[in-house]
């Protein structure tokens, strides 16, 4: 498979259930999400919807069929820290490292940059060594597109009847000033993106 195969658009709630098929393995075979329950179509369409009102939710698409998305997210409600984000990535498992994330999170940056958002934030779940239901893919794959470690929490996480840490990784894609620009919704700016609608 190349590259060039793979398109990238905004994702809609009519996407769900198709998501959810990519994303549901994750919750039910590994540690990478601590989610224990598969949500459903609806809860997954309204956080689709949810997400859409202020940031960017991507997928990406071989052939018409969903083969990966991500998206941003609220990193914390208070004023303060508007320009900061957490990023979450999913890649159809048997499409991993053919480039899809990198190319969902390039596409992904280039609106928060345009959005003015500052920081990406990464929470990753982590052991020191792996096991059968989390390896340091996502590590790896966070510092191959340029996040650099920046805390650690340990035994956080309870799933599979075993302990998780979580740590977090950040990339910043602005420079920090006095007075930056305000934050834009992303439904303000969606038109700057015809290609991906």
């Amino acid at each position: 498979m190349h590259k060039e195969q793979i398109s990238i658009r905004i994702a809609n709630p009519s996407d769900a259930q198709k998501l959810l098929e990519l994303y549901a393995p994750y919750v039910e075979n590994t540690a990478i999400t601590f989610e224990h329950i598969v949500p459903t179509v609806e809860e997954f369409a309204n956080k689709i919807n949810h997400i859409l009102t202020k940031y960017p939710y991507l997928v990406a698409t071989e052939n018409e069929q969903i083969v990966g998305y991500a998206y941003a997210g609220i990193f914390r409600k208070q004023a303060a820290y508007n320009w900061a984000v957490e990023v979450t990535i999913y890649v159809r498992q048997d499409k991993k490292q053919l480039g899809i994330g990198k190319n969902l999170y390039k596409t992904l940056e280039t609106i928060l940059a345009a959005q003015n958002v500052l920081n990406l934030n990464a929470c990753i779940a982590y052991l020191d060594n792996d096991d059968e239901y989390l390896t340091k893919d996502s590590v790896h794959f966070h510092e191959h597109v340029g996040y650099k470690l920046a805390g650690r929490f340990r035994q956080c996480g309870y799933k599979f009847e075993r302990w998780y840490d979580i740590i977090w990784m950040e990339k910043h894609i602005g420079e920090h000033i006095c007075a930056p620009c305000t934050v834009i919704a992303f439904p303000q700016i969606r038109t700057q993106f015809p290609s991906l609608q």
